[in-house]
């Protein structure tokens, strides 16, 4: 049986697509939205439009395979699948306390067979990669969405205190290990992200908008200059500092959306009474 997540709707497209093994990974996207049944509503979603702000949803297609998704994202599935949690007696008790440590979900549904998982609509972005065997991607907490069944996704400690408790990263991030697809969630669309090349060489990003990066970058945070004088008079202060050979993804967007956000809760609507620097010193 062919399955199809677009079914007989006319105002949704497919706007990506990528398959590895028994997985396809689908991007829909509603072209319109047209159940405004007030003014209000319907002032919302004229200024969406004109924004071009769409509704995108993750269909995932299976043939003999799987893939775990992120708790909570699953709308509906169709087909010979079977989820499964992967929570047991046994581990149980491990998985609690592991969530506590990392704040990460103790469960992560999974679903295995022949048929169609379709995950929830959301004004957000989606990035699909596939990962080769033993490749490795480090990502910010909350961007995994869902991964072929292959994929390795656990928590991963960063390495110095300076890079947990200064770098904006927080403790815990995500490291997801392949063979597989992946589908990650982003603030930004991909076309506001930069990917920069890596070969032995030295990155150093003023606040926490890189949000993907390979396994074997490694990350700590440090002065801006040598010297403390050097770090003040630069108005820099502290940076996150990327070393090695790989990708490095950046979005500094993040900064913008976040400057805007923070003006619409304050009620400023002079943009300029406000400071974009996240310099830490």
């Amino acid at each position: 049986m062919q399955y199809n997540a677009v079914g007989t709707r006319e105002n949704i497209k497919v706007i990506g697509s990528e398959s590895f093994g028994g997985m396809r990974v689908d991007v829909l996207q509603y072209e319109e939205l047209r159940g405004m049944n007030d003014t209000t509503m319907a002032k919302d979603l004229w200024f969406m439009k004109q924004e071009n702000m769409k509704v995108k949803q993750i269909a995932v297609y299976l043939e003999n395979d799987g893939c775990k998704v992120e708790p909570g994202a699953m709308s509906y599935f169709q087909g010979n699948l079977e989820m499964v949690s992967g929570m047991t007696l046994g581990n149980a008790v491990g998985k609690f306390f592991s969530g506590a440590v990392t704040g990460e979900r103790a469960a992560q549904p999974e679903y295995k067979g022949t048929g169609m998982v379709v995950l929830e609509p959301s004004f957000k972005h989606f990035i699909t990669l596939t990962l080769d065997p033993g490749e490795s991607i480090i990502v910010d907490k909350g961007m995994f969405y869902c991964a072929q069944s292959s994929v390795t996704v656990r928590p991963i400690m960063n390495k110095t205190i300076s890079s947990a408790l200064l770098g904006g990263e927080g403790i815990f991030q995500q490291e997801l290990v392949g063979p597989g697809l992946v589908v990650l969630e982003s603030l930004v669309p991909s076309e506001e992200i930069d990917i920069i090349e890596m070969k032995n060489d030295v990155l150093r990003v003023d606040g926490n908008f890189a949000v993907l990066r390979t396994g074997n970058i490694d990350f700590t945070v440090e002065r801006s200059a040598k010297t403390l004088v050097g770090s003040a008079v630069s108005g820099e202060g502290l940076v996150n500092v990327y070393r090695g050979t790989g990708q490095i993804w950046l979005a500094p967007t993040i900064k913008v959306y976040n400057y805007l956000k923070a003006a619409r809760y304050m009620g400023v609507s002079n943009l300029n009474s406000l400071s974009m620097n996240t310099s830490r010193s």
